[in-house]
Protein backbone atom coordinates (compact mmCIF):
# COMPACT_ATOMS: atom_id res chain seq x y z
CA UNK A 1 0.00 0.00 0.00
CA UNK A 2 1.00 3.56 -0.33
CA UNK A 3 -0.13 6.49 0.96
CA UNK A 4 -1.09 10.36 -0.09
CA UNK A 5 -1.11 12.14 2.89
CA UNK A 6 -2.34 16.62 2.74
CA UNK A 7 -1.31 17.43 6.46
CA UNK A 8 -2.40 20.51 8.42
CA UNK A 9 1.24 20.72 9.17
CA UNK A 10 2.18 20.95 6.01
CA UNK A 11 1.50 23.43 3.23
CA UNK A 12 -1.10 21.93 0.99
CA UNK A 13 0.41 19.84 -1.70
CA UNK A 14 2.87 18.94 0.14
CA UNK A 15 3.41 14.85 0.63
CA UNK A 16 5.68 13.80 3.01
CA UNK A 17 7.69 10.51 3.96
CA UNK A 18 9.82 9.07 6.43
CA UNK A 19 12.73 6.91 5.76
CA UNK A 20 14.99 4.89 8.12
CA UNK A 21 18.28 6.17 9.84
CA UNK A 22 20.87 4.13 11.60
CA UNK A 23 20.83 3.43 15.13
CA UNK A 24 24.20 3.46 16.08
CA UNK A 25 27.66 3.22 13.93
CA UNK A 26 28.37 5.19 10.38
CA UNK A 27 26.99 8.75 10.31
CA UNK A 28 24.63 9.34 7.61
CA UNK A 29 26.23 12.29 5.40
CA UNK A 30 23.87 14.37 3.64
CA UNK A 31 26.38 15.73 1.15
CA UNK A 32 27.96 12.71 0.16
CA UNK A 33 24.47 10.76 -0.37
CA UNK A 34 23.58 9.73 -3.60
CA UNK A 35 20.47 10.50 -5.28
CA UNK A 36 19.52 9.53 -9.59
CA UNK A 37 17.18 8.06 -11.38
CA UNK A 38 14.41 8.35 -14.48
CA UNK A 39 11.90 10.01 -11.64
CA UNK A 40 14.02 12.83 -11.76
CA UNK A 41 13.43 13.77 -15.47
CA UNK A 42 10.01 15.00 -16.69
CA UNK A 43 10.05 13.94 -19.93
CA UNK A 44 10.43 10.08 -18.17
CA UNK A 45 6.68 9.58 -18.23
CA UNK A 46 5.73 6.23 -16.58
CA UNK A 47 3.33 4.81 -14.73
CA UNK A 48 5.01 4.93 -11.60
CA UNK A 49 8.11 7.32 -11.58
CA UNK A 50 11.17 6.34 -9.59
CA UNK A 51 14.15 7.54 -8.67
CA UNK A 52 16.70 6.12 -5.49
CA UNK A 53 18.70 7.19 -2.50
CA UNK A 54 22.02 5.41 -1.45
CA UNK A 55 23.35 6.29 1.87
CA UNK A 56 26.62 7.11 2.18
CA UNK A 57 28.58 8.35 5.30
CA UNK A 58 30.99 11.11 6.21
CA UNK A 59 34.03 8.94 5.06
CA UNK A 60 32.23 8.72 1.58
CA UNK A 61 31.40 5.09 1.98
CA UNK A 62 28.27 3.75 0.79
CA UNK A 63 25.66 1.87 3.02
CA UNK A 64 25.37 -1.78 2.76
CA UNK A 65 22.83 -2.17 5.39
CA UNK A 66 19.27 -0.05 6.24
CA UNK A 67 20.96 3.19 7.61
CA UNK A 68 17.59 3.16 9.84
CA UNK A 69 14.76 5.02 10.99
CA UNK A 70 14.37 8.64 10.36
CA UNK A 71 17.06 9.04 8.25
CA UNK A 72 15.43 10.78 5.06
CA UNK A 73 12.06 13.28 4.75
CA UNK A 74 11.07 13.68 1.27
CA UNK A 75 8.33 15.91 -0.10
CA UNK A 76 6.93 16.65 -3.85
CA UNK A 77 5.16 19.61 -4.36
CA UNK A 78 3.42 20.92 -7.76
CA UNK A 79 5.13 24.72 -6.87
CA UNK A 80 2.33 26.49 -9.09
CA UNK A 81 -0.85 24.54 -7.68
CA UNK A 82 -2.63 24.93 -4.41
CA UNK A 83 -2.75 21.01 -4.32
CA UNK A 84 -0.17 18.24 -5.59
CA UNK A 85 -2.63 15.16 -6.38
CA UNK A 86 0.71 12.27 -6.54
CA UNK A 87 0.87 8.91 -4.59
CA UNK A 88 4.37 8.12 -2.98
CA UNK A 89 5.87 5.28 -1.36
CA UNK A 90 9.16 4.74 0.01
CA UNK A 91 10.89 1.34 -0.67
CA UNK A 92 13.77 0.34 1.51
CA UNK A 93 16.16 -2.42 -0.23
CA UNK A 94 18.18 -3.13 3.40
CA UNK A 95 21.16 -2.88 1.71
CA UNK A 96 22.11 1.03 2.09
CA UNK A 97 19.83 2.00 -0.79
CA UNK A 98 15.79 2.74 -1.23
CA UNK A 99 13.65 3.38 -4.27
CA UNK A 100 11.48 6.44 -4.10
CA UNK A 101 8.42 5.91 -6.14
CA UNK A 102 5.74 7.91 -7.06
CA UNK A 103 2.20 8.06 -9.10
CA UNK A 104 0.75 11.07 -10.78
CA UNK A 105 -2.81 11.96 -10.56
CA UNK A 106 -2.85 15.11 -12.64
CA UNK A 107 -0.07 16.90 -15.30
CA UNK A 108 1.66 19.77 -13.90
CA UNK A 109 3.58 22.66 -15.58
CA UNK A 110 6.25 21.59 -12.56
CA UNK A 111 7.60 19.85 -9.86
CA UNK A 112 9.52 20.17 -7.06
CA UNK A 113 11.61 16.91 -5.44
CA UNK A 114 12.80 17.41 -1.65
CA UNK A 115 14.79 14.71 -0.49
CA UNK A 116 16.35 15.79 3.28
CA UNK A 117 18.46 14.36 6.22
CA UNK A 118 17.87 15.70 9.49
CA UNK A 119 16.34 18.98 7.71
CA UNK A 120 19.02 18.75 5.15
CA UNK A 121 18.66 18.39 1.88
CA UNK A 122 21.05 16.04 0.65
CA UNK A 123 22.88 15.38 -3.19
CA UNK A 124 21.45 18.22 -5.47
CA UNK A 125 18.29 18.41 -3.44
CA UNK A 126 15.96 20.11 -4.71
CA UNK A 127 15.23 18.73 -7.84
CA UNK A 128 13.03 21.10 -10.19
CA UNK A 129 11.36 19.19 -13.08
CA UNK A 130 10.19 22.06 -15.22
CA UNK A 131 7.32 20.62 -17.17
CA UNK A 132 5.16 19.77 -18.59
CA UNK A 133 5.37 16.88 -16.58
CA UNK A 134 2.56 14.17 -17.82
CA UNK A 135 0.81 11.87 -15.39
CA UNK A 136 0.17 8.88 -17.11
CA UNK A 137 -3.26 8.78 -18.19
CA UNK A 138 -2.84 12.12 -20.33
CA UNK A 139 -3.10 11.79 -23.91
CA UNK A 140 0.46 13.55 -24.86
CA UNK A 141 2.14 11.65 -27.10
CA UNK A 142 5.87 12.83 -28.05
CA UNK A 143 5.76 13.26 -31.87
CA UNK A 144 10.03 13.28 -31.94
CA UNK A 145 10.04 8.88 -31.42
CA UNK A 146 14.19 9.37 -31.52
CA UNK A 147 14.11 12.14 -29.04
CA UNK A 148 11.65 9.79 -26.41
CA UNK A 149 13.93 7.49 -26.77
CA UNK A 150 17.09 9.21 -25.57
CA UNK A 151 15.02 11.01 -22.94
CA UNK A 152 13.93 7.25 -21.88
CA UNK A 153 17.52 5.96 -22.34
CA UNK A 154 16.69 2.78 -24.65
CA UNK A 155 19.03 0.99 -25.73
CA UNK A 156 20.11 1.28 -29.43
CA UNK A 157 19.48 -2.24 -30.03
CA UNK A 158 18.16 -5.40 -27.88
CA UNK A 159 19.67 -8.44 -29.47
CA UNK A 160 16.35 -10.69 -28.28
CA UNK A 161 14.81 -8.57 -30.85
CA UNK A 162 17.27 -8.47 -33.66
CA UNK A 163 16.89 -12.45 -33.16
CA UNK A 164 13.55 -12.76 -33.49
CA UNK A 165 12.79 -10.40 -36.47
CA UNK A 166 15.78 -11.17 -38.59
CA UNK A 167 13.23 -14.66 -39.55
CA UNK A 168 11.41 -12.36 -41.31
CA UNK A 169 12.98 -9.72 -43.64
CA UNK A 170 10.45 -8.52 -45.19
CA UNK A 171 6.42 -9.20 -44.75
CA UNK A 172 3.13 -9.07 -46.87
CA UNK A 173 0.88 -7.56 -44.83
CA UNK A 174 -2.43 -8.36 -46.54
CA UNK A 175 -0.99 -12.27 -47.11
CA UNK A 176 -0.25 -12.67 -43.06
CA UNK A 177 -3.70 -10.55 -42.70
CA UNK A 178 -5.72 -13.60 -44.69
CA UNK A 179 -3.52 -16.60 -44.03
CA UNK A 180 -2.89 -16.11 -40.23
CA UNK A 181 -5.95 -16.56 -39.42
CA UNK A 182 -6.63 -19.70 -41.92
CA UNK A 183 -3.83 -21.28 -40.23
CA UNK A 184 -4.27 -20.55 -36.36
CA UNK A 185 -7.93 -18.59 -36.17
CA UNK A 186 -9.91 -21.74 -35.61
CA UNK A 187 -7.93 -23.38 -33.09
CA UNK A 188 -5.87 -20.61 -31.27
CA UNK A 189 -6.82 -17.25 -30.07
CA UNK A 190 -5.48 -13.97 -31.54
CA UNK A 191 -5.20 -10.48 -31.92
CA UNK A 192 -4.99 -8.66 -35.00
CA UNK A 193 -3.08 -5.48 -33.99
CA UNK A 194 -2.99 -2.06 -36.12
CA UNK A 195 -1.30 1.27 -35.45
CA UNK A 196 -2.34 4.14 -38.08
CA UNK A 197 -2.00 7.80 -36.90
CA UNK A 198 -1.22 6.47 -33.50
CA UNK A 199 -4.74 5.14 -32.46
CA UNK A 200 -5.11 1.20 -31.86
CA UNK A 201 -7.32 -1.02 -34.08
CA UNK A 202 -7.98 -4.56 -33.05
CA UNK A 203 -9.93 -7.28 -34.84
CA UNK A 204 -9.72 -10.93 -32.53
CA UNK A 205 -9.88 -14.27 -33.40
CA UNK A 206 -11.12 -17.55 -31.66
CA UNK A 207 -13.08 -17.88 -28.38
CA UNK A 208 -10.79 -17.19 -25.71
CA UNK A 209 -9.38 -13.41 -26.17
CA UNK A 210 -9.47 -12.09 -22.86
CA UNK A 211 -5.80 -11.51 -22.09
CA UNK A 212 -6.34 -8.93 -25.02
CA UNK A 213 -6.49 -6.81 -22.33
CA UNK A 214 -2.60 -7.15 -21.46
CA UNK A 215 -1.81 -5.96 -24.81
CA UNK A 216 -4.41 -3.26 -25.03
CA UNK A 217 -3.26 -1.82 -22.13
CA UNK A 218 -0.01 -1.61 -22.89
CA UNK A 219 -0.14 -0.38 -26.51
CA UNK A 220 -2.48 2.56 -25.12
CA UNK A 221 -0.14 3.60 -23.15
CA UNK A 222 2.62 3.82 -25.26
CA UNK A 223 -0.06 5.45 -28.09
CA UNK A 224 -0.07 8.21 -24.89
CA UNK A 225 3.24 8.90 -24.48
CA UNK A 226 5.24 8.68 -28.17
CA UNK A 227 3.83 8.90 -31.34
CA UNK A 228 4.23 4.99 -32.46
CA UNK A 229 5.27 4.03 -35.95
CA UNK A 230 2.30 2.31 -38.14
CA UNK A 231 2.43 -1.08 -37.66
CA UNK A 232 0.15 -4.22 -38.02
CA UNK A 233 0.70 -7.29 -36.52
CA UNK A 234 -0.86 -10.57 -34.69
CA UNK A 235 -0.82 -11.34 -31.09
CA UNK A 236 -0.77 -14.81 -29.98
CA UNK A 237 -2.91 -14.85 -26.60
CA UNK A 238 -2.53 -18.20 -25.16
CA UNK A 239 -0.01 -19.68 -23.56
CA UNK A 240 2.53 -21.49 -26.29
CA UNK A 241 4.57 -20.26 -29.16
CA UNK A 242 2.57 -21.23 -32.77
CA UNK A 243 5.17 -20.66 -35.57
CA UNK A 244 7.17 -24.34 -35.49
CA UNK A 245 10.78 -24.11 -36.90
CA UNK A 246 9.88 -27.30 -38.81
CA UNK A 247 6.93 -26.17 -40.31
CA UNK A 248 6.23 -27.05 -43.75
CA UNK A 249 4.32 -24.05 -44.13
CA UNK A 250 5.22 -20.53 -44.82
CA UNK A 251 6.36 -19.25 -41.74
CA UNK A 252 3.87 -16.44 -40.07
CA UNK A 253 5.12 -13.33 -37.96
CA UNK A 254 3.45 -14.20 -34.48
CA UNK A 255 4.13 -12.34 -31.66
CA UNK A 256 3.91 -13.98 -28.34
CA UNK A 257 4.64 -13.66 -24.54
CA UNK A 258 6.63 -16.40 -24.80
CA UNK A 259 9.32 -17.97 -26.45
CA UNK A 260 10.72 -21.32 -27.18
CA UNK A 261 14.31 -23.24 -29.36
CA UNK A 262 11.21 -25.16 -31.52
CA UNK A 263 9.51 -22.54 -32.34
CA UNK A 264 10.01 -19.15 -34.51
CA UNK A 265 7.38 -16.63 -32.35
CA UNK A 266 8.50 -12.92 -31.88
CA UNK A 267 8.21 -12.89 -28.44
CA UNK A 268 7.63 -10.05 -26.21
CA UNK A 269 7.57 -8.97 -22.16
CA UNK A 270 5.16 -11.43 -20.39
CA UNK A 271 1.83 -10.11 -19.72
CA UNK A 272 2.07 -10.93 -15.50
CA UNK A 273 5.50 -8.40 -16.17
CA UNK A 274 3.78 -5.75 -18.39
CA UNK A 275 0.72 -5.73 -16.14
CA UNK A 276 2.85 -5.32 -13.24
CA UNK A 277 4.64 -2.23 -14.67
CA UNK A 278 1.52 -0.87 -16.38
CA UNK A 279 -0.70 -1.29 -12.13
CA UNK A 280 2.42 -0.70 -10.09
CA UNK A 281 0.78 1.56 -6.33
CA UNK A 282 -2.39 0.47 -8.46
CA UNK A 283 -4.19 -2.72 -8.31
CA UNK A 284 -1.04 -4.97 -8.21
CA UNK A 285 0.98 -6.23 -4.80
CA UNK A 286 3.45 -8.11 -6.67
CA UNK A 287 5.94 -5.62 -8.83
CA UNK A 288 9.85 -5.36 -9.55
CA UNK A 289 10.16 -2.52 -7.23
CA UNK A 290 7.86 -3.82 -4.62
CA UNK A 291 10.25 -7.03 -4.72
CA UNK A 292 13.02 -5.14 -3.91
CA UNK A 293 11.64 -4.16 -0.44
CA UNK A 294 10.61 -7.30 0.29
CA UNK A 295 13.36 -9.82 -0.01
CA UNK A 296 13.43 -11.37 3.43
CA UNK A 297 16.17 -11.71 5.97
CA UNK A 298 19.84 -11.64 5.68
CA UNK A 299 21.57 -13.91 3.47
CA UNK A 300 23.01 -15.87 6.36
CA UNK A 301 19.77 -16.06 8.22
CA UNK A 302 17.95 -17.46 5.85
CA UNK A 303 16.20 -20.77 5.57
CA UNK A 304 18.25 -23.21 3.72
CA UNK A 305 15.25 -25.44 2.71
CA UNK A 306 14.44 -24.82 -0.99
CA UNK A 307 11.16 -23.35 -1.96
CA UNK A 308 8.84 -24.33 -4.36
CA UNK A 309 4.78 -23.30 -4.63
CA UNK A 310 2.82 -23.84 -7.55
CA UNK A 311 -0.24 -25.88 -9.49
CA UNK A 312 0.42 -29.28 -11.35
CA UNK A 313 0.87 -27.63 -14.83
CA UNK A 314 3.72 -29.61 -15.66
CA UNK A 315 5.18 -33.37 -15.01
CA UNK A 316 8.36 -32.48 -13.72
CA UNK A 317 6.16 -29.91 -11.11
CA UNK A 318 4.65 -33.62 -9.59
CA UNK A 319 8.29 -35.35 -9.85
CA UNK A 320 9.94 -31.87 -7.95
CA UNK A 321 7.01 -32.76 -4.84
CA UNK A 322 7.38 -36.08 -4.23
CA UNK A 323 11.00 -35.73 -3.97
CA UNK A 324 10.63 -33.27 -1.60
CA UNK A 325 8.03 -35.84 0.38
CA UNK A 326 11.44 -37.85 0.24
CA UNK A 327 14.03 -35.78 1.26
CA UNK A 328 11.81 -33.09 3.38
CA UNK A 329 14.87 -31.52 4.83
CA UNK A 330 16.20 -30.50 1.38
CA UNK A 331 13.25 -29.38 -0.32
CA UNK A 332 10.07 -27.52 0.77
CA UNK A 333 7.54 -28.13 -2.47
CA UNK A 334 3.69 -28.34 -2.21
CA UNK A 335 0.60 -28.18 -4.27
CA UNK A 336 -1.49 -24.89 -4.16
CA UNK A 337 -3.68 -26.42 -6.37
CA UNK A 338 -4.73 -29.16 -8.62
CA UNK A 339 -5.63 -28.85 -12.58
CA UNK A 340 -4.17 -30.72 -14.76
CA UNK A 341 -3.40 -33.70 -13.18
CA UNK A 342 -5.41 -36.40 -10.99
CA UNK A 343 -4.18 -35.49 -7.26
CA UNK A 344 -3.17 -38.60 -5.33
CA UNK A 345 -2.39 -37.04 -1.46
CA UNK A 346 -0.14 -40.52 -1.23
CA UNK A 347 1.94 -40.02 -3.88
CA UNK A 348 1.87 -35.24 -4.05
CA UNK A 349 0.29 -34.89 -0.09
CA UNK A 350 -1.68 -32.53 0.57
CA UNK A 351 -2.74 -29.21 -1.22
CA UNK A 352 -1.66 -26.23 0.60
CA UNK A 353 -2.40 -22.88 1.19
CA UNK A 354 -0.77 -19.94 -1.11
CA UNK A 355 1.74 -18.23 1.21
CA UNK A 356 2.58 -14.83 0.14
CA UNK A 357 5.42 -14.02 -2.53
CA UNK A 358 7.42 -12.34 -0.68
CA UNK A 359 7.70 -14.65 2.24
CA UNK A 360 9.48 -17.08 -0.79
CA UNK A 361 12.55 -15.12 0.05
CA UNK A 362 12.85 -16.13 3.91
CA UNK A 363 14.29 -19.16 2.35
CA UNK A 364 18.07 -19.19 0.69
CA UNK A 365 17.45 -21.57 -2.57
CA UNK A 366 14.68 -20.82 -5.28
CA UNK A 367 13.34 -23.44 -7.21
CA UNK A 368 12.01 -22.35 -10.63
CA UNK A 369 10.42 -24.74 -13.05
CA UNK A 370 8.20 -24.56 -16.16
CA UNK A 371 4.60 -24.72 -15.55
CA UNK A 372 2.74 -24.95 -18.87
CA UNK A 373 5.97 -22.78 -20.64
CA UNK A 374 8.39 -21.09 -18.95
CA UNK A 375 7.39 -20.15 -15.08
CA UNK A 376 6.68 -16.08 -15.34
CA UNK A 377 7.93 -15.85 -11.59
CA UNK A 378 11.40 -15.53 -13.09
CA UNK A 379 12.16 -12.12 -12.77
CA UNK A 380 10.54 -11.08 -9.42
CA UNK A 381 12.95 -14.39 -8.21
CA UNK A 382 16.01 -12.74 -9.78
CA UNK A 383 15.02 -9.31 -7.80
CA UNK A 384 15.25 -11.19 -4.57
CA UNK A 385 18.13 -11.71 -2.43
CA UNK A 386 18.50 -15.52 -2.88
CA UNK A 387 19.38 -17.43 -5.50
CA UNK A 388 17.89 -19.43 -8.14
CA UNK A 389 17.56 -22.71 -9.55
CA UNK A 390 16.30 -22.83 -12.89
CA UNK A 391 15.52 -25.89 -14.73
CA UNK A 392 16.82 -26.68 -18.36
CA UNK A 393 13.81 -25.36 -20.96
CA UNK A 394 13.14 -25.15 -24.31
CA UNK A 395 10.79 -22.01 -23.47
CA UNK A 396 11.97 -18.82 -22.45
CA UNK A 397 10.53 -15.26 -21.49
CA UNK A 398 12.01 -11.65 -23.75
CA UNK A 399 15.26 -11.47 -20.98
CA UNK A 400 16.61 -15.00 -20.66
CA UNK A 401 19.05 -15.26 -23.62
CA UNK A 402 20.80 -12.43 -21.74
CA UNK A 403 20.98 -14.44 -18.60
CA UNK A 404 23.95 -16.71 -17.80
CA UNK A 405 24.05 -20.45 -15.77
CA UNK A 406 26.44 -20.03 -12.83
CA UNK A 407 26.47 -16.71 -13.58
CA UNK A 408 22.67 -15.67 -12.71
CA UNK A 409 21.56 -18.72 -11.77
CA UNK A 410 22.08 -22.25 -10.99
CA UNK A 411 20.91 -24.21 -14.08
CA UNK A 412 19.65 -27.70 -12.97
CA UNK A 413 18.63 -30.97 -15.79
CA UNK A 414 15.30 -30.72 -17.04
CA UNK A 415 14.59 -34.14 -15.84
CA UNK A 416 15.50 -33.12 -12.02
CA UNK A 417 17.90 -35.77 -12.51
CA UNK A 418 20.51 -33.53 -10.71
CA UNK A 419 18.28 -31.41 -8.59
CA UNK A 420 19.87 -32.24 -5.48
CA UNK A 421 23.52 -32.26 -6.14
CA UNK A 422 23.17 -28.50 -7.38
CA UNK A 423 21.29 -27.99 -3.69
CA UNK A 424 24.03 -29.86 -2.41
CA UNK A 425 26.59 -27.50 -4.46
CA UNK A 426 25.14 -24.11 -3.47
CA UNK A 427 25.10 -25.33 0.18
CA UNK A 428 28.63 -26.66 0.09
CA UNK A 429 29.68 -23.34 -1.89
CA UNK A 430 27.75 -20.49 0.16
CA UNK A 431 30.04 -17.32 -1.47
CA UNK A 432 29.64 -18.76 -4.66
CA UNK A 433 25.85 -19.13 -4.47
CA UNK A 434 25.60 -15.73 -2.52
CA UNK A 435 27.80 -13.95 -5.57
CA UNK A 436 25.08 -15.60 -7.88
CA UNK A 437 22.17 -14.39 -6.49
CA UNK A 438 23.52 -11.01 -6.02
CA UNK A 439 24.35 -11.47 -9.96
CA UNK A 440 20.88 -12.47 -10.42
CA UNK A 441 19.42 -9.40 -8.63
CA UNK A 442 21.99 -6.87 -9.98
CA UNK A 443 20.49 -7.93 -13.29
CA UNK A 444 16.98 -7.76 -12.60
CA UNK A 445 17.42 -4.45 -11.27
CA UNK A 446 18.97 -3.04 -14.45
CA UNK A 447 17.39 -4.42 -17.09
CA UNK A 448 13.48 -5.31 -15.73
CA UNK A 449 12.42 -2.22 -14.53
CA UNK A 450 9.41 -0.49 -15.96
CA UNK A 451 11.06 1.61 -18.11
CA UNK A 452 13.36 -1.26 -19.38
CA UNK A 453 10.08 -2.81 -20.27
CA UNK A 454 8.33 0.42 -22.26
CA UNK A 455 12.28 0.58 -24.43
CA UNK A 456 11.74 -3.26 -25.29
CA UNK A 457 8.27 -2.97 -26.89
CA UNK A 458 8.73 0.21 -28.67
CA UNK A 459 11.86 -1.19 -30.35
CA UNK A 460 9.92 -4.01 -31.10
CA UNK A 461 7.61 -2.01 -32.55
CA UNK A 462 9.70 0.20 -34.49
Amino acid sequence: MFSLWLTCCLPWGTILLVLWEPAGGSQLSPENTLVWGPGLRADVVLPARYFYVQAVDSDGKRFTVSPGENAFQVKITAPDEQFTRVGVQILDRKDGSFIVRYRMYASYTSLKIEVQAKDKHIAKSPYILKGPVYHENCDCPQEDNGAWLEEMSCPPVIPQIQRDLAQFPTVDSDKIAQEIPERFGQRQSLCHYTIKDNKVYIKTHGEHVGFRIFMDAILLSLTRKVKMPDVEFFVNLGDWPLEKKKSSLDIHPIFSWCGSTDSKDIVMPTYDLTDSVLETMGRVSLDMMSVQANTGPLWEEKNTTAIWRGRDSRKERLELVKLSRKYPEIIDAAFTNFFFFQHDESLYGPIVKHISFFDFFKYKYQINIDGTVAAYRMPYLLAGNSVVLKQDSIYYEHFYNELQPWKHYIPFKNDLSDLLEKLQWAKDHDEEAKNIAKAGQDFARNNLMGDHIFCYYFKLFQ
